[in-house]
């Protein structure tokens, strides 16, 4: 075990979330996560939601079904990636389809070609924002200048998709959607826990998984990105997957920064990159040491 004597919490937990996601295939246990970072199970798990937003399990279940996406998009079977993600059997996998994966493996691994995906737009503090979803979970989120601009943005990044607006009154889970953005945006909400209906790279998953690990409030530059999934070298390659998110906020890449401390870039503006890293310091809750 380290020695954690002279690591804040915050520190621990963060190595505790590096330790789960080179590990995730493994059997962890409470005790193993609690072990890692030198606590009492009871400590480390209210520790561990208050600096992360999520409760330990939540975070490895995320985490697995993650690298099961990364799986998919390789040359081999769907079960080996099942396996290789750390489930114990393929019934696991579809018991969680439709909360975390958005899509069963053999559709997901297939594109999901002509999916029917609903959209609406709401009016926030930071602008116009469109959420799009399919019946399994959330597939883009974005900003813009208009509903049209969005709409066509929209069709360009799914081709292929049935597209049309949500009907009102709105679905309840679209509803409770909406509403958890919202206060999120207001900092109202830290963590934000939405289904994700996306398609990605194996990099860009690597990428995607490590920012949603990044506590609310603050941020790390590129290079520490790099660092963070394995690829020190990667930086230029961070920004193009950061830049590419088509998920604004639930995958915080508004918590990416230069390396001299400038905001770097943004794709939905860095007035909104710099109002959102603004809330999110002024409404985090430091852990105790």
């Amino acid at each position: 075990m380290k020695d954690h004597k002279n690591n804040s919490v915050s520190d621990r937990i963060r190595e505790v979330c590096r330790y789960i996601e080179a590990h995730f295939s493994d059997p962890l246990t409470l005790k193993t996560m609690a072990e890692q970072a030198g606590m009492s199970r009871f400590h480390f798990a209210r520790s561990f939601r208050s600096v992360v937003g999520v409760t330990p399990k939540q975070y490895l279940a995320g985490v697995r079904m993650r690298g099961l996406k990364s799986g998919l998009r390789d040359p081999q079977g769907v079960d080996a990636a099942i396996y290789d993600a750390g489930y114990g059997s393929p019934s696991r996998v579809y018991e969680q389809a439709t909360t975390r994966l958005g899509m069963t493996p053999v559709q997901y691994r297939r594109g999901a070609a002509g999916v029917g995906i609903s959209y609406a737009t709401l009016e926030t503090p930071l602008g116009t924002l469109m959420i799009a979803a399919t019946d399994r979970g959330i597939c883009s989120l974005q900003f813009g200048e208009s509903g049209d601009e969005l709409l066509e943005r929209l069709r360009t990044e799914y081709p292929n998709a049935n597209v049309e607006p949500m009907r009102e009154p709105y679905d309840p889970q679209f509803a409770a959607w909406a509403d958890a953005i919202v206060r999120h945006i207001e900092g109202e909400q830290p963590h934000l826990d939405l289904p994700l209906d996306i398609r990605a790279t194996a990099f860009q998953l690597r990428v995607w998984k490590y920012l949603q690990g990044i506590p609310y409030g603050d941020v790390q530059s590129y290079s520490e990105v790099a660092a963070g999934i394995g690829s020190p070298g990667a930086a230029r390659a961070v920004a193009r997957a950061c830049a590419n998110n088509p998920v604004a906020l639930a995958i915080p890449c508004h918590r990416v920064v230069r390396g001299t401390g400038e905001l770097g870039g943004y794709r939905w503006g860095l007035p909104r990159k710099r109002a959102l890293i603004d809330t999110e310091r002024a409404h985090r809750v430091t852990a105790p040491r």
